[in-house]
C-alpha cells in the first residue's frame, strides 16, 4: 500500500486519537485499550513499509502519548454502568452506523419480498408459517380475536418465557456471523420474510388493523433490537473478512468486543419488549385505538432515538 493512501485510510482514527487525548473526546479505559492496540498495528505496518517516513514518527508519539494516558487512568467512571450506556455504545453506533443502516434495509426488503411472495403465491403463507399456526389464527379471527394467541399463558410465565426466546433468537443472529455473516444473512431474510408474509396473510383475512394493533405493541422494540443484533454480527463478520491495515486476528478482537457491546445494549430493550408482550398486549383489543398508538409510536420512538439518534448527537457534541 502506497503512503498515501495508508494515510487516507486511517487519518480519521487518528484524529479522533488526538481529541482523545487532548481530552476533547471522552472515552473509555477499555475503548482507550483498543485504540492504542488498534494504532500499534498502525505503527508496526508503518515501520515496516515506511521505516524513514514522517508518519512512523508520528505514530510512534501517538502511541506514547496513549500509552501513558491509559496508565494514569485508574478507574473508569463512578458509575460503569451509566458510561456503557451513555457513552460507550453510542460511540460504536455511529462508528458502524452504515452497517446498522444496512440491517435496515436489508430487513424490509426482504418484508417486502415476503408479502409479495404471499400476495402471487397463496400457498406461501402456509409454507413459510406453517398449517397450524395459520388454522388458529383463522379460527380466532372468526371467533372475532384474531390475536388470541398473545392471551394465553400466564403474564410472569409469558414474559419469561418470551424475553428468553427472543434474548435466544438475537444471539443467534449475532453468534452465527461467524460464518463469515452467511447465516446472519439468512437469519436477517427469514425474520424480514416472515413479517412480511404474515401481515400480508392477516391483510387478506381483514385482519390486518387487528395484528398492527397487536403485534406491534411488543414489535417495535423486539423487532427492531433483533436488526440491531444482527447488525452487529456483520460488524463482527466484516472484521474478520476485511481486517484492513490490522491482522486477522487483531481485527476480530476489535470486532469481536466492539460487536458484543452493540449486542448488550439490545437487553434492555429485549426484557421491556418481553414485559410489553407479556402484560399488556393481551390486552390489545381490550384498550382504546389512542393508547395502542400511544404505546407503539413511543417504544418506537425511544428505541430508535438511542440507536440511531443519540449516537450522531453525541459524536458532534464530542466535537
Amino acid at each position: 500500500m502506497r503512503e498515501v493512501a495508508f494515510i487516507k485510510q486511517n487519518k480519521e482514527k487518528w484524529l479522533e486519537v488526538e481529541a482523545i487525548l487532548s481530552e476533547q473526546q471522552r472515552i473509555s479505559p477499555d475503548q482507550m485499550a483498543d485504540n492504542y492496540i488498534q494504532l500499534l498495528g498502525d505503527l508496526s505496518f508503518s515501520q515496516t513499509y515506511y521505516p524513514k517516513s514522517n508518519t512512523t514518527v508520528y505514530l510512534n508519539f501517538l502511541v506514547s502519548q496513549i500509552y501513558q494516558k491509559i496508565y494514569k487512568t485508574k478507574r473508569v467512571d463512578k458509575n460503569r454502568f451509566s458510561f456503557f450506556f451513555t457513552e460507550e455504545v453510542p460511540m460504536l453506533l455511529y462508528k458502524h452506523r452504515k452497517v446498522i443502516y444496512f440491517a435496515f434495509i436489508l430487513f424490509f426488503f426482504f418484508m417486502v419480498i415476503g408479502a409479495l411472495s404471499a400476495h402471487y403465491q397463496p400457498s406461501y403463507a402456509r409454507a413459510t408459517l406453517g398449517d397450524e399456526y395459520i388454522n388458529m389464527t383463522l379460527d380466532n379471527i372468526e371467533k372475532g380475536d384474531p390475536m388470541a394467541v398473545y392471551k394465553s399463558g400466564g403474564n410472569w410465565s409469558s414474559f419469561i418465557a418470551i424475553t428468553v426466546n427472543n434474548i435466544r433468537v438475537a444471539f443467534d443472529a449475532y453468534l452465527y456471523a461467524l460464518s463469515a455473516g452467511i447465516l446472519t444473512f439468512f437469519i436477517a431474510m427469514k425474520n424480514g420474510i416472515m413479517v412480511g408474509v404474515f401481515q400480508y396473510f392477516c391483510y387478506q383475512a381483514g385482519a390486518l388493523q387487528a395484528s398492527l394493533r397487536a403485534i406491534w405493541l411488543h414489535g417495535a422494540m423486539e423487532i427492531f433490537s433483533i436488526v440491531i443484533a444482527t447488525a452487529a454480527g456483520f460488524v463482527l463478520a466484516l472484521s474478520v473478512l476485511i481486517p484492513k491495515t490490522f491482522s486477522r486476528i487483531l481485527s476480530f478482537k476489535i470486532g469481536f468486543r466492539e460487536s458484543f457491546y452493540i449486542f448488550l445494549a439490545t437487553l434492555p430493550f429485549f426484557i421491556a419488549a418481553g414485559f410489553i408482550e407479556g402484560f399488556i398486549t393481551r390486552y390489545y383489543y381490550d384498550m382504546p385505538l389512542v393508547l395502542n398508538i400511544i404505546i407503539i409510536l413511543g417504544t418506537l420512538s425511544v428505541i430508535s432515538y438511542y440507536f440511531l439518534i443519540y449516537p450522531i448527537i453525541k459524536h458532534y457534541k464530542s466535537k
